[in-house]
């Protein structure tokens, strides 16, 4: 995804990109970062630059990462006279983000099939953001938002990094060319204690992992089949951690789940 049309830029299907081009949903993702003249800014995928143009107007510094090389001339011809903006022409998956200050934001329009991939990737990172403002698919929006009882893997793997606020949605409509579904801005506030058992997030995010794949069985079942050991065993476990067994993944809290951690890998 990225920002504000142009006649003489066309999308790349492959690369997930569709122009923004609506200025109240580009502000509203501004607002909703609070970005300040403070502000060091990371943008993913920022395109043509509608998004990078509110950003420079109010940030101290922007890294635009983007990797469409078309793009990343274009955008460099068009902001050559800002001194703020650093261009880099990369996957985002390959920059290294301890070369972002401490304290940074993550404010960016990103391709709704790299979500999850970026938010674990900023969620895992030695030097992560204080704040990201991305605009996402609205059913992985939700996904993020969602509370115990329908929580996804990835809401978990999410809130146990992050506090997540909702934004604004934004239709399909207001981009070039359409997306097949509405998109919906999210605000993720990094928690100053993580949820992630300390010294502990493999273990942590592979019980996840293995319990999620099976999340139609109770916990009892699950657990038994992804430690590989018998249902009574598994169901001690779970007592161990003031868990019923009888329940399934999708219903645990958070503090649940890093208690689980801990009676499972605590000797």
């Amino acid at each position: 995804m990225s920002s504000e049309p142009s006649n003489d830029i066309q999308t790349n299907k492959d690369l997930g990109q569709h122009w923004l081009h609506d200025s109240e949903s580009l502000n509203s993702i501004i607002d909703l970062a609070e970005v300040t003249s403070k502000d060091h800014i990371l943008e993913i995928g920022p395109g043509p630059g509608g998004l990078t143009e509110l950003l420079l107007a109010k940030a101290t510094h922007v890294i635009a990462v983007e990797i469409d090389t078309n793009l990343v001339s274009k955008l460099s011809e068009r902001f050559k006279d800002n001194p703020k903006l650093e261009v880099e022409n990369k996957d985002i998956r390959d920059f290294n983000l301890d070369k972002m200050p401490k304290g940074y934001k993550v404010v960016a329009n990103i391709p709704y099939y790299l979500t999850a991939n970026i938010i674990r990737r900023l969620s895992e990172a030695e030097n992560p953001p204080v704040v990201c403002v991305l605009l996402i698919q609205k059913e992985v929006a939700d996904r993020l938002l969602a509370k115990p009882g329908k929580l996804s893997l990835l809401g978990v793997t999410t809130q146990a990094y992050w506090s997540v606020t909702p934004g604004q949605i934004v239709k399909s409509y207001l981009f070039t060319p359409p997306p097949k579904v509405d998109s919906m801005v999210v605000k993720l506030t990094r928690l100053k204690d993580s949820l992630v058992p300390a010294n502990n997030s493999e273990n942590f995010f592979n019980l996840i992992n293995a319990t999620f794949s099976k999340r139609r069985k109770m916990l009892s079942n699950s657990l038994s089949s992804s430690l590989k050991v018998d249902k009574n065993t598994a169901e001690l476990i779970l007592h161990s951690a003031n868990i019923d067994p009888t329940r399934r993944p999708q219903e645990l809290s958070l503090k649940e789940w890093a208690d689980l951690t801990k009676a499972v890998f605590t000797k």
